[in-house]
């Protein structure tokens, strides 16, 4: 069994107009996913190329974990509260097979 997180890319697709509100529905809700012992932690990223389309990208210790959580009430009702904002999406699971870092960090060129 490998020791590297266990990896999710959610697409989000938000229906128009709505982007505001579902930021809004996420922040407030994402202790649902971030409170579950296995969550390692999560971000909510929107692509610059389409505004009404956001990735979810959230670190799991391991896949077991993952899918404890995403068969739990604490997901359902997650999942319940952005519903009304999507109008369409997908999801990737992912292993990660190699990480390097470079030196840079946010703001500095």
């Amino acid at each position: 069994m490998s020791s590297a997180p266990f990896r999710v890319l959610l697409r989000m697709d938000v229906k128009p107009g709505r982007a505001e509100e579902f930021v809004a529905a996420w922040t407030e809700n994402s202790a649902a996913v971030t409170g579950h012992p296995a969550n390692l932690g999560q971000s909510l990223s929107r692509s610059t190329e389409e505004p009404d389309v956001f990735y979810i990208f959230s670190e799991w210790a391991s896949e077991e974990g993952f899918r404890e959580f995403e068969d739990s009430p604490g997901h359902l009702e997650h999942r319940a509260r952005l519903h009304p904002f999507r109008s369409g999406g997908s999801i990737a699971f992912l292993d990660l097979v190699a990480e390097v870092r470079g030196g840079a960090r946010p703001g500095q060129e």
